[in-house]
C-alpha cells in the first residue's frame, strides 16, 4: 500500500467528525421526540426493512449491531408498553416473534426521520466530500 497522504488523514478525520456529529444529532432528535436513541434505532430498523422481510427479534437485534437477543426483547417490551409496536406470532412458524409498528410508532418515527433527512440534505455535501477524498479517482474518458 502506498504512503498515506496528509489529505487522506484530513479526510479520515473529517469523515469521523461528520459521522459522529450525525449520530449525536440523531440521538438528540430522538430524545426531543420522547424516545431513547436505542428506541429510535429499533423503530427505524423495523420500518426500514425491505418489502417482504419480517421484523423478527433476531434480525432486529442483528441490524442494531452490538445488541444481544435479550436486549432486543427488552427494547421491544418498552416500545410495546408505550404503544409504539405490536408483537405477533409468525404464520408458518408460531415460534417466531414478529414486531410491527403501530400508528403511534409510525408518527413518532416520521417526525424524527423527517428532521434527520432535512439535516442530511442541508449538510450532507460535507460528508460526501470527506468520503470522495478517500475514494480512488476514476480516469476521465
Amino acid at each position: 500500500m502506498k504512503r498515506i497522504s496528509e489529505a487522506e488523514y484530513q479526510a479520515m478525520a473529517e469523515l469521523r467528525y461528520r459521522i459522529r456529529l450525525f449520530l449525536r444529532e440523531s440521538d438528540a432528535a430522538a430524545r426531543s421526540a420522547g424516545l431513547e436513541p436505542q428506541q429510535y434505532l429499533m423503530l427505524l430498523a423495523i420500518r426500514g426493512l425491505p418489502d417482504g422481510n419480517s421484523a423478527k427479534i433476531r434480525s432486529l437485534a442483528d441490524s442494531l449491531l452490538l445488541i444481544k437477543h435479550h436486549s432486543a426483547v427488552e427494547l421491544v417490551d418498552r416500545l410495546e408498553r408505550r404503544g409504539l409496536v405490536r408483537r405477533s406470532r409468525g404464520r408458518e412458524d408460531r415460534r417466531q416473534v414478529l414486531v410491527s409498528l403501530l400508528p403511534r410508532g409510525h408518527r413518532v418515527l416520521d417526525r424524527v426521520v423527517k428532521q434527520r433527512i432535512g439535516e442530511v440534505r442541508a449538510g450532507g455535501n460535507q460528508l460526501i466530500r470527506a468520503i470522495d477524498a478517500l475514494l480512488p479517482k476514476q480516469p476521465h474518458r
